[in-house]
């Protein structure tokens, strides 16, 4: 599931040096199955010409308000009737200044004027400019007029200075068009808890106790519950994965740790999904020197069950679990529900093909509190993600 595939999306550039990085930005488009068509300002042409853009997004570059002699058909009108988003990447000062006026002097502020499609703006200047009150009043009258915006960032900057106004990363400004391009905005206003990944328990100062939970499961959940219009936080134990975009991210590590943050949050939450794979187990006494190999015996004794502590205060929060086994355990996984007071619980069977650790896809039974049970094929772990979402919000309804 990717909210770009066969997306139509116009990238105007304008005249900054940041131009050049447009072009990776075109090519990152094109891998999400986005067709593209490219307008440059006169002042993006100084730093890039056409021809890179035209063979990156495989379509004739449009400069000029005016189409070729013997076409009829003014540019800004026909681009406006194609896209489906207007991405502005980079803008810069003048232009924002330009589209605030509602001035239309070349193709590329034409078409904002005359397109009704949603405009994203990703400003890159010098911070100086990002800084000017002007500027900040004439950024402030786009977002009252329905423009969004991402970044810029904060870096070191063309001048050598170290500031505001850097091009933002390509991945944010990704996440910023798939959460604009979204079809479904059914979790706006709803405040959502999701944890994820595995937790570490302390053996001695060098080893650990923990899982192999890469924290797939529990990163697609929060990613599509805020492509949805939630606002999520993700309470995440180690994993190599890069946050979800626009997910508040609150980093943990033991399972004590992760129980003192989601308490914390769970406090706001009307939606509460544990995916995380919390350590059963922890040392019962914790050395201050690494364990003899030779002479090892480990006391263990159980860690927190923060599901249950949910479960026992949940009031009309909506509280859903996950059951990790190798086996299509039902019955296992309904006791867990019961014992926990849930809502819903997902069972996922470790031994089904396409279920997993380190893959991207899963295999997982819904159970809920009424008895009803729903398998679902293997699915990419968003795909799952997204069918889990559906059934929250029928149920909330």
């Amino acid at each position: 599931m990717n909210p770009l595939m066969d997306k139509r999306i116009i990238v105007g550039v304008t005249g900054s040096i940041a131009a050049y990085k447009a072009g990776e930005l075109v090519r990152e488009l094109r891998k999400q199955g986005v067709a593209v068509k490219v307008v440059m300002t006169e002042a993006a042409q100084e730093f890039v010409r056409p021809l890179t853009f035209q063979v990156l997004s495989g379509n004739p570059v449009y400069t000029n308000l005016f189409r070729l002699e013997g076409q009829w058909e003014p540019e800004h009108i026909s681009l406006a009737q194609w896209g489906e988003l207007i991405l502005i990447a980079p803008a810069t000062a003048n232009f924002i200044s330009k589209l605030a006026s509602g001035l239309a002097d070349d193709l590329l502020s034409s078409l904002c004027l005359a397109s009704q499609a949603p405009k994203l703006v990703s400003p890159a200047m010098n911070s100086g400019m990002w800084e000017n009150e002007v500027l900040k009043l004439n950024c402030k009258r786009l977002r009252d007029f329905g423009f969004q915006f991402v970044g810029p960032g904060y870096g070191e900057l063309a001048s050598g200075e170290i500031g505001k106004g850097r091009f933002v990363e390509i991945r944010e400004i990704l996440g910023k068009l798939k959460e604009i391009l979204y079809p479904k905005k059914d979790l706006l206003g709803k405040r959502i808890l999701v944890t994820a990944g595995r937790t570490e328990e302390d053996l001695d100062p060098v080893r650990i106790l923990t899982n192999r939970s890469s924290g797939r499961m529990g990163y697609s959940l929060a990613q599509v519950a805020e492509w949805r219009g939630g606002k999520v936080t993700l309470v995440s134990g180690p994993s190599n994965l890069s946050p979800p975009f626009g997910v508040k991210v609150q980093r943990v590590r033991t399972t004590e740790e992760m129980r003192k943050r989601a308490l914390e949050a769970f406090k706001e939450a009307d939606i509460v999904v544990m995916a995380a794979a919390v350590a059963d187990f922890r040392s019962a006494e914790v050395p201050g020197e690494k364990l003899n190999r030779r002479r090892m015996s480990l006391n263990l004794e159980s860690t927190p069950d923060i599901l249950k502590e949910m479960g026992g205060k949940k009031n009309d929060k909506f509280l859903i679990g996950f059951a990790l086994e190798s086996g299509t355990n039902v019955e296992r996984a309904r006791k867990k529900l019961v014992e926990k007071n849930l809502d819903l619980i997902v069972l996922n069977d470790l031994t089904q093909e396409g279920a997993g650790f380190e893959v991207e896809t899963n295999v997982v039974t819904l159970i809920w509190e009424d008895g009803r049970t729903e398998p679902l094929p293997k699915l990419p772990k968003l795909e799952v993600a997204e069918r889990i979402w559906d059934r929250i919000v029928e149920a909330l309804r």
